[in-house]
Formats: structure tokens, C-alpha cells, sequence
């Protein structure tokens, strides 16, 4: 797992994909001197496939590394706020179902609420101008 991490940390920097350029000019540049042969072609696409072929799996060990991370944090705010409902701690184990019925009380529930929030603002505008000015 840190073999992973420390991979992701260094192909993520600037200076790799300058290197990244920097090597793809070389090879660009020894065209030439290779007479644009078909072993000349053949490295960078050996290389670069390689390369795309392992930066797969490093990519996907930091999304799910990042998913596990955001999960826990959302769950810790769910757990400590006082209206969310505990149900939601467990999302990720739901079916797309289950996932859809829960998507679907929540629009419900912004149709509902979204109507009273503006009534408020409507309210409290009113209120304000309803008040005396001091002059």
C-alpha cells in the first residue's frame, strides 16, 4: 500500500510530466537518426502502453484510498448531526434501489422544502420593510 501511495505522490508532481515531455522530445528528436523505423515507433508505444497499463492500478488505489477517506469523514458529520438520519452511514451497502428510493425522498423532500425556505425570505423581507426608518 505505501508502494502505491508513494508512486501516486510521484507521478502526480510537475516535474514527472515535465520529464514525461522531456522524453517524448528526445524520442522525437531521434527520429531521425533511427530513419522513423518501425523499432524507433515501437519503443515509445511499448513504453508508453506499459506505462498507462500500471498508472491504471496506481490511479484506481488512490480513488478508492480517497472514497474510503471522504466516506468516513461524511459518515463522522452524519453521526454527530442531530437531525440526519443514521440510515445513511450505510449507503454504500445499499442496492440501486434502495439507493434510488432514498435519491428519490430527497428530492421530495427539497420540493417540500424549498417552497417553505423562499416563504421565510419572502416573510422576513416584508417584515423589514415594514419597519419605521429612523431619519
Amino acid at each position: 500500500m505505501r508502494f502505491a501511495q508513494w508512486v501516486s505522490r510521484i507521478t502526480g508532481r510537475p516535474i514527472t510530466f515535465l520529464i514525461a515531455v522531456a522524453a517524448l522530445l528526445v524520442w522525437g528528436i531521434t527520429g531521425p537518426l533511427f530513419g522513423f523505423s518501425d523499432t524507433w515507433q515501437l519503443v515509445i508505444n511499448t513504453a508508453t502502453t506499459i506505462i498507462t497499463f500500471l498508472m491504471v492500478f496506481v490511479i484506481q488505489n488512490t480513488q478508492n484510498r480517497d472514497t474510503a477517506s471522504l466516506h468516513i469523514k461524511i459518515d463522522e458529520l452524519i453521526r454527530v448531526t442531530q437531525k440526519a438520519r443514521n440510515v445513511l452511514l450505510d449507503l454504500d451497502h445499499f442496492n440501486d434501489s434502495e439507493l434510488e428510493k432514498l435519491r428519490q425522498d430527497y428530492e421530495r423532500l427539497a420540493r417540500e422544502e424549498i417552497p417553505l425556505h423562499l416563504e421565510r425570505r419572502r416573510r422576513r423581507a416584508q417584515s423589514r420593510s415594514d419597519k419605521p426608518t429612523r431619519e
